[in-house]
C-alpha cells in the first residue's frame, strides 16, 4: 500500500476508507509505479519558463504525470479576456512570456487551492513578498508527503530574525523545501539557449535528483549541492550588488568600475552569508548560483535595468514608479532586499563591515545620490577575501 493509500486510509473513517481504497491511486500509474504530480505556483516570467522546462520532462519521463498545473493570479487583459483562457486557449502566456509555447500539458488555473490539490511536487516561484500570504492559504491543504522546491529570490525579515524563503515554506507548510538558483535570465531559456542552475537541498539527496531530473534538459544544465542556505543566499544577495550595478551603467562610469563593484559585491555576498550560516561552504560561491548568477544578473537582470534608469534620472523618479513602467508587471526584488540586508546589519550593529550593501540601500532609499555607490564602496572594508580572517570577523560579528 502506498503512502496515499496509508493517508486516506488513516484519514477517513470506516467502513469509507475500506470504499476509498477500492478506486486506483491517483500516484499510481496502473497501480504499480509511484507517479509525481507537478504544480508550479507562480506565473510570471520565470513561472512560465519554469513550467515550460517542466512540462517537456512530465511528456518524456514515467514518472511524472503528464500535466502540470500552473497557478496564475487571474488578471484582466486589455482585451477584456482572462489571463487564465488566453493561457489556456494559446498555450502561451501573452503577458509575461509572449511568443513562447508553454507545452500543451500546461493547465493554467486561477483556484490556488484547487491548483496543488493532490500535486506531491510543489515548485514555488512568486515574488517573495507574497510567499507568507500563500502559505497562510495552503496550509493544511497540501498533501503530507509533498515536496517544494523555492526558485524565489529574497527574505523575509521577522523580530526573530531573518528568515529565508525555503524555510519560510518548509514551517508553514511542514513539508521539505530545496532552492533552485542559477545564471538564469529566464527569456533567454525560453528561447532554448544554453544556461545552468544549482540545486541546493539540506538532507534529502534522493528528492534532489528528483528536482534534477524534472528541470534538466540538454540546454538547461542542473546539478545540486548539498547547501540550500548557500545557494539560496547566492539568488537573494545578487539582486543588491546588480542595483549598485545599475547605478555603474546609468552613470557611465564603464566597465572597470563595474567590475570593481561585482567583486566587492561577492565578497560582501560570501562574508554576510557565512555570517547568516556558518555551515555555507565556500564552494557553492563558484557554481551557477553564485559568481554565474551575479555575473548575468549585473549584466543583463531587471535589477540592472532600474538601477540604470534610477541612476540616469538622478534618483528623482522613484523605483516603484521605474518598475511599473519597465518591468510589465514583473517584481523589482533588489531594493526590498537591501532594505531587508540593511535592518539584519543593524540589528547586529555591523552596517560599517557591508559598504557596498549600505550605499545601495541609502541610495534607494533617497538618502544618497547615485554617485554615492563610488563614494562608499571605497572605503576600505574590515574584512579580507583570506578565509580564516574572515571567519574570525564572522565569529566576533556573531558574538
Amino acid at each position: 500500500m502506498c503512502f496515499y493509500c496509508l493517508f486516506v486510509f488513516y484519514s477517513v473513517p470506516p467502513p469509507f476508507a475500506i470504499v476509498s481504497l477500492s478506486f486506483p491511486c491517483p500516484l499510481r500509474r496502473n497501480n504499480d509505479v509511484i507517479m509525481y504530480k507537478v504544480t508550479v505556483v507562480g506565473s510570471g516570467n520565470w513561472g512560465s519558463v519554469a513550467a515550460k522546462l517542466i512540462a517537456s520532462n512530465t511528456l518524456r519521463l514515467n514518472s511524472f504525470h503528464d500535466e502540470v498545473r500552473m497557478w496564475v493570479f487571474e488578471e484582466k487583459l486589455p482585451s477584456g479576456e482572462k489571463l487564465t483562457d488566453v493561457i489556456n486557449k494559446t498555450n502561451e502566456n501573452v503577458k509575461y512570456l509572449p511568443g513562447i509555447k508553454l507545452g500543451k500539458n500546461v493547465v493554467a488555473d486561477p483556484d490556488l487551492e484547487n491548483a496543488v490539490k493532490d500535486a506531491n511536487m510543489l515548485v514555488f516561484v512568486t515574488p517573495h513578498q507574497f510567499m507568507e500570504g500563500i502559505c497562510k492559504r495552503l496550509a493544511g491543504k497540501i498533501r503530507p508527503d509533498a515536496e517544494g522546491i523555492s526558485l524565489i529570490k529574497g527574505m523575509e525579515v521577522k523580530k526573530e530574525g531573518p528568515c529565508m524563503i525555503s524555510t519560510l515554506i518548509s514551517k508553514r507548510l511542514g513539508i521539505n523545501c530545496s532552492v533552485l538558483m542559477g545564471a538564469n535570465i529566464a527569456n533567454e531559456i525560453a528561447m532554448e539557449k544554453f544556461s545552468e542552475a544549482t540545486v541546493g537541498y539540506s538532507k534529502n539527496k534522493e528528492a534532489a535528483e528528483r528536482w534534477v531530473q524534472l528541470f534538466r534538459t540538454p540546454y538547461f544544465i542542473v546539478t545540486d549541492v548539498q547547501d540550500v542556505e548557500g545557494v539560496e543566499l547566492c539568488g537573494t544577495l545578487k539582486n543588491v550588488v546588480a542595483i549598485a550595478a545599475g547605478f555603474v551603467d546609468g552613470l557611465e562610469m564603464g566597465n572597470n568600475t563595474k567590475a570593481a563593484i561585482m567583486r566587492i559585491g561577492l565578497n560582501e555576498m560570501m562574508v554576510f552569508s557565512k555570517m547568516l550560516f556558518p555551515s555555507v561552504k565556500e564552494s557553492t560561491y563558484f557554481e551557477s548560483c553564485g559568481v554565474a548568477d551575479l555575473i548575468t544578473t549585473c549584466l543583463g537582470g531587471r535589477n540592472r535595468k532600474v538601477g540604470e534608469a534610477y541612476a540616469r534620472y538622478g534618483g528623482k523618479r522613484s523605483f516603484d514608479e521605474l518598475e511599473a513602467e519597465l518591468l510589465n508587471g514583473q517584481k523589482l526584488q533588489g531594493v526590498l532586499t537591501a532594505l531587508e540586508v540593511h535592518e539584519v546589519l543593524s540589528d547586529r550593529g555591523c552596517v560599517h563591515m557591508f559598504p557596498l550593501f549600505s550605499a545601495v540601500h541609502a541610495i534607494s532609499a533617497g538618502r544618497l545620490p547615485p554617485s554615492a555607490i563610488v563614494e562608499i564602496s571605497n572605503e576600505k572594508p574590515r574584512y579580507t577575501l583570506h578565509y580564516k580572517l574572515r571567519e574570525a570577523v564572522v565569529f566576533h560579528v556573531k558574538k
